[in-house]
């Protein structure tokens, strides 16, 4: 029986390194090659022994599919093409394999540059990546081998973010990616055909959330922002400098606007000037609104948000920076929460320790640094939560569910909620662990246009959650299928249409009078024979070319019932209709011989 095999190489019950193995109808794709950020050793890339254990990996492997640029969803990929050794296509759409190269060199330097990490890939090494690469429009089947073909969706979540159908024959996956069922201010809400493929891979990093509502979230932002501006404060807000950095940077550009306001705001420079151009760039992947407005005016030409300078950190007076990185471990966000962290005027978000409550942080050189500023944390996720994932999982309508990126505990949670609601069978695989689904063929037919209408000629309206059984006859020609009417069938083959009748003999040995034997058997015959039975009894007596008259008593061992009887059992308005004959009909439907 065939099979659909998946085996998580990252991200299984886990968070960071999403990289999955997929084997289906004999083909083999890597889904994402993630690094995870929590590790400084080999631990933060996925343990490629698992694909196999000797010779090349690209005789193994069919592709590799890119589903987004963050890190930990391509963070590995120089890694493994360069220093493992892949030679075969990968695949990403085009924002991702403009923007993919950026991060990794950013990160590389990090590493090695100022960690001075050793066994990491270098910038040449992320080029020759890069070249390996085929970029792919949203919706365009391409084509990888003669039987594999890949089909990318929208995700959401950042730019150039997608969702891959995987199909070889009639057997197909889809993997999710990270993915927000929500539309914000500068991309829109993802979208999928109900394409009912035999396995769906979702993230489920936010399997147990439900989140208020956007709106409310944006103003309680707002109102904290322009609250700690106007007491003379200043607002630090550590951003990633890709997705989550537009989204604010336009709240807080309209809100300014609006408000009038003419305290600065700042971003920081490098990474997310680049990343606004590739948004100008790349302008159809982002939301309605933006489209529209774009000629008259591109939403990413901010005119309150400026550059900033290192020496700004040390104005006077209110001001909003946006600095990288979001979790304050590092760069030019944690050199300004140094300087800003005293004044509890200042607001800043984020960071893990000072969320946990801590006051007091050793920072290098033994050095100790008391918070005082105003710490809040706001969610501004770009991930479906766990309403959005029951959504999706309706919408695509799989065989089967297998969850990936989120935490064990919380991926149990969600496997039972769809299991019980959704009535789809769910796994949730560990990292190495091996999840196999076996497969039920399925093979198209075409349906004739005649037997349609025909259908629904009966008043019966379609419904695309319910099957429909449809009476045909089944023609193959060229390994193709096809369902017709009987008709249609006869006169394309070119056959007669051919009647088989069917006679059956009972005897029934009774005491009693023939007429009150004879009466027994008719009533219980109306009152357990279906009416197709009287119906096809009246039609062949009537192709038979002999009847009983309605004033005539049935001819044969029935002589003695009375004409009343004759009347009574006229189901139908042809004389001929009568169910019990004798010897006259036996051609007919059927004979009871009634001993005397």
């Amino acid at each position: 029986m065939p099979e659909i095999r998946v085996t998580p190489l990252g991200a299984g019950q886990d968070v960071g390194r999403s990289c999955i193995l997929v084997s289906i109808a004999g083909k083999n794709v890597m889904l994402d090659c993630g690094m995870h950020m929590g590790f400084n050793d080999d631990r933060r890339f996925p343990d490629f022994s698992y694909i196999t254990r000797s010779g090349r990996l690209t005789d193994f492997l069919d592709c590799v599919i890119i589903s987004h640029f963050h890190l930990d969803h391509c963070g590995a990929l120089p890694y493994f093409s360069e220093m493992v050794g892949y030679d075969g296509p990968i695949y990403m759409t085009h924002p991702t394999q403009a923007i993919c190269p950026i991060l990794l060199e950013d990160y590389r330097k990090i590493a090695v540059d100022k960690k001075g990490e050793a066994n990491f890939f270098t910038s040449q090494m992320i080029k020759d990546c890069m070249k390996k690469v085929v970029a792919v429009h949203l919706h365009q089947t391409v084509q990888v081998d003669d039987e594999l073909e890949i089909k990318a969706y929208y995700a959401g979540h950042v730019l150039g973010a997608a969702m891959f159908q995987i199909k070889v024959g009639s057997e197909s996956v889809v993997y999710t990616g990270d993915y927000n069922m929500t539309p914000d201010r500068h991309l829109g809400a993802a979208w999928i055909d109900r394409c009912r493929p035999n396995l769906l891979i979702t993230e489920s990093t936010y399997a147990t959330t439900i989140r208020d509502s956007k709106r409310c979230r944006e103003r309680d932002f707002l109102k904290k922002v322009h609250e700690a501006v106007e007491r003379g404060g200043k607002v630090l807000i550590p951003v990633f400098a890709l997705g989550r950095a537009q989204e604010l940077c336009i709240l807080l550009e309209t809100f300014w606007e609006r408000m009038n306001l003419k305290a600065p705001i700042y971003f920081s420079t490098g990474l997310t000037e680049k990343a606004n151009h590739y948004y100008k760039l790349f302008i159809t992947w982002t939301n309605q609104k933006i489209r529209k407005t774009f000629v008259q005016r591109n939403m990413f030409e901010f005119k309150h948000i400026k550059a900033f300078d290192r020496a700004f950190a040390d104005n006077p007076g209110p001001m909003v920076v946006f600095a990288t990185p979001g979790m304050l471990h590092a760069g030019q966000s944690l050199q300004i929460f140094r300087k800003w962290a005293g004044n509890e005027k200042n607001m800043g978000t984020v960071g893990h320790k000072i969320l946990s409550g801590q006051r007091k942080l050793e920072m290098e050189g033994r050095q100790v640094l008391e918070v005082k500023m105003q710490v809040e944390y706001m969610s501004f996720s770009a991930h479906a939560d766990a309403k959005g994932i029951m959504q999706l999982v309706g919408q695509v309508e799989p065989e089967g569910v297998l969850l990936v990126h989120g935490e064990a505990k919380k991926m149990e949670f969600l496997k039972q909620k769809i299991e019980q609601e959704l009535r789809v069978s769910c796994y949730m695989p560990a990292n190495g662990e091996t999840v196999t689904l076996p497969t039920s063929p399925s093979i198209p037919v075409g349906i004739s246009l005649g037997l349609l209408k025909r259908e629904m000629a009966q008043g019966l309206l379609p419904d695309a959650k319910k099957p429909r059984l449809l009476h045909g006859t089944l023609i193959m020609k060229d390994s193709n299928f096809r369902l017709v009417s009987s008709e249609q069938a006869l006169k394309e083959l070119g056959l007669a249409e051919h009647q088989l009748r069917f006679t059956c003999r009972v005897h029934l040995h009774d005491p009693r009078k023939e007429q009150e034997t004879a009466l027994r058997v008719y009533s219980h015959l109306k009152r357990w024979a279906p009416r197709s039975f009287w119906l096809g009894l009246g039609r062949s007596g009537a192709r038979g070319g002999s009847h009983c008259a309605s004033r005539q008593r049935p001819q044969g061992p029935l002589r003695a019932a009375p004409s009343r009887w004759v009347r009574d059992c006229g189901v139908h308005p042809h004389p001929g209709c009568c169910p019990l004959r004798g010897p006259r009909h036996q051609g007919a439907a059927g004979v009871l011989d009634l001993p005397g």
